[in-house]
């Protein structure tokens, strides 16, 4: 197979394409022939040794979200079958032209989705679901949310939407119009935003979801949001400096599922900027640059069929 790695922790130009041995599914797996993979911030972290942990293994694989189809079961599977079309999670192999992973966490994907479609929504999606059930987003509330424009604030937009919330989103100029077309209402970030959510609020910010950083959680606390409302995803200092709470989404095929059954039937939409394999280190430079709309992915094998 050919898969993303690299052999010393570096910026995006230490990645590159090498051919290692097909995997084989052991009992309960399978493997995927995979067509589209998602690149996230956690790659990016790995990648460049901010999350090191000890000495390095390489060459190391990257990646951790995949779509494909099922070609190999493992002893003890039954499906789903060969040429199913699916996606899914793993850990630090998904970059690949295969992968294998337990059968029973694999979702089918709907014939509706493209394969990077299905792909930008394994990670975003049970993130985006997952922070809005930690924090009890419901109708009624009005929910601020930093970075609104990338994959998982774009998500969470949606979702909240969907419970009937107000959403006020943080995002440049350049992705306000955007905001408004998923529903929600933009403030510029940095100087002047907590001002500018105030004015713009119908009533007090009863949630925030943080998926910036820089200070985000710190704006949703001087605008009064309760602090055990207040979730980030990208900023574990400022929740310990402030008493509140890191959004943390265990991957659960059944919250996945729900979130590509939504965007199945077209009520979840996400814009995508897509690299082919061979050019994974530009991908990665694009999600470490920040400030892009929705989700970059790889496209490691381009269908034939229509996309579907």
């Amino acid at each position: 197979m050919r898969a993303a790695v690299f052999d010393r922790y570096g910026p995006p130009e230490v990645l590159r394409v090498a051919e290692l041995p097909d995997p084989v599914p052991g009992p309960g797996q399978a493997r995927v022939r995979v067509r589209a993979a998602g690149v996230q911030p956690f790659d990016v972290a790995v990648r460049a040794g901010w999350m090191r942990r000890g000495p390095g293994h390489f060459p190391h694989q990257v990646g951790q979200e995949f779509s494909g189809v099922v070609d190999l079961l493992g002893e003890g599977v039954t499906g789903p079958v060969p040429g199913t079309a699916v996606l899914g999670s793993t850990m630090m192999n998904g970059q690949a032209t295969h992968v294998v992973v337990p059968a029973a966490d694999l979702v089918v994907k709907p014939p509706q989705l493209s394969f990077p479609a299905a792909a930008a929504l394994v990670a975003a999606g049970q993130t985006a679901s997952g922070a809005l059930t930690q924090l009890g987003v419901t109708a009624g509330d009005v929910l601020l949310v930093h970075a609104a424009a990338g994959s998982v604030g774009t998500l969470a937009v949606q979702l909240a939407r969907l419970a009937g919330a107000t959403v006020i989103g943080t995002a440049g100029p350049a992705n306000h119009d955007y905001l408004r077309e998923l529903g929600a209402v933009p403030v510029a970030y940095g100087d002047g935003m907590v001002e500018a959510v105030r004015a713009v609020a119908p009533g007090p910010v009863t949630v925030a979801l943080d998926a910036a950083g820089r200070g985000a959680v710190a704006a949703s606390v001087a605008l009064g949001v309760p602090r055990d409302r207040i979730g980030t995803i990208a900023d574990d200092k400022g929740a310990a400096e402030f008493g509140t709470p890191v959004v943390r989404a265990p991957r659960s095929p059944v919250r996945l599922a729900e979130v590509v059954a939504l965007a199945g039937r077209g009520v979840l939409a996400m814009p995508l900027r897509a690299y082919p394999l061979t050019q994974v280190a530009a991908a990665h430079a694009a999600v470490q640059a920040g400030h892009g709309r929705g989700k970059v992915v790889l496209i490691v094998e381009p269908d034939q069929s229509g996309g579907s």
